[in-house]
């Protein structure tokens, strides 16, 4: 069986469980790899037979999305005219994790395209949401990259489709301690907006791995860091807890270590507003955006903030094992 399997580049959440999934794929099919978009600090070891530029967005420093390097890097036509060169029609089937290039070609080619993804929870009603709905931010995620199947991931299996995380093998053999570091990563944020708040509480050692800086530095108590994936998986595992943004698999992680998480979600980013709700709902800490008191926040979060027990078991090649079968 040959398979293409198209993963979406901004961000680390879907790279990180990309690097689970495909050498379990390797193993039972043919594969090819496709990646668009080009935000991801997460790197693949893997051989990439596409790279497209897709559809994605920047982050920016003040805790949303930097709309005009955003637009800039647009490409529609470009984005048009890979939806009908990729050769979608020379694979048995496609997986897709969030990725709208090749979502789109098996649309016109009237292909099937199975979802297999976080953003894919969304398509339930059952899925934690903020009381408000942004019914465009609803339609975004319906049809960014549009699918003839699913098979999703959230923090909790809120419906028949719905898996827990995919946690990586190089996160579940980790060893767990404590040196009473907070691990840190805030893409939307400069590392300005976080010193300013990190250096008010002296007694607490910080490191913060930043998407604005390639090169490590010190100040005080505050360390910065490049994302590096294994050294903020050690961070992770070493720490006291993490303060993260309202992504998914980092939280997830997190809790599956054992790890008290503090989320704050970008500003006008639905998904991870939803995300942080379904967090907090599981007893996890959201806080809804950095402002003059955040370090205040952040000392509570020390004190009484709690790990959530988080059992996920592996259940990944189980997963991939059935979506095969199905379409064999």
């Amino acid at each position: 069986m040959k398979i293409l399997y198209a993963i979406q580049g901004t961000g680390n959440g879907h790279i990180s469980r990309a690097r689970e999934i495909i050498p379990i794929l390797k193993q039972k099919c043919d594969l090819d790899i496709l990646i668009s978009g080009t935000q991801a600090d997460v790197q693949l070891p893997y051989e990439i037979k596409y790279k497209l530029s897709g559809i994605s967005f920047t982050f920016g420093k003040n805790g949303g999305i930097d709309i005009v390097d955003t637009i800039k890097n647009l490409h529609p036509i470009n984005f048009v005219k890979d939806v009908y060169d990729i050769p979608v029609k020379n694979y048995d089937l496609i997986l897709n994790d969030y990725e709208p290039v090749t979502a789109w070609a098996c649309k016109v080619h009237q292909l099937n395209c199975v979802a297999i993804s976080h953003q894919s929870a969304f398509l339930s009603e059952f899925t934690p949401r903020i009381k408000k709905r942004d019914w465009f931010a609803e339609n975004v995620l319906k049809n960014y990259a549009p699918c003839t199947d699913k098979v999703a991931f959230h923090f909790n299996k809120y419906d028949t489709f719905i898996h827990t995380p995919v946690i990586r093998s190089e996160v579940r053999n980790m060893e767990i301690t404590n040196k009473q570091h907070i691990a840190v990563y805030l893409p939307a944020y400069s590392d300005e907006i976080l010193l300013k708040h990190f250096l008010k509480i002296p007694d607490v050692q910080f490191e913060v791995f930043s998407k604005h800086s390639k090169k490590a530095y010190s100040i005080k108590n505050v360390n910065i860091k490049p994302v590096l994936n294994t050294d903020f998986i050690a961070s992770m595992a070493s720490s006291n807890g993490l303060i993260t943004n309202g992504g998914f698999e980092s939280p997830a992680e997190a809790s599956f270590l054992g790890k008290k998480v503090m989320c704050i979600p970008m500003a006008n980013q639905y998904e991870q507003k939803c995300n942080a709700k379904a967090f907090k709902l599981m007893g996890g800490t959201r806080v809804k955006k950095i402002e003059a008191d955040f370090y205040l926040q952040i000392e509570k979060w020390l004190i009484n903030g709690k790990p959530i027990a988080a059992n996920y078991p592996n259940e990944t090649e189980e997963i991939i094992e059935k979506i095969i079968e199905n379409y064999s």
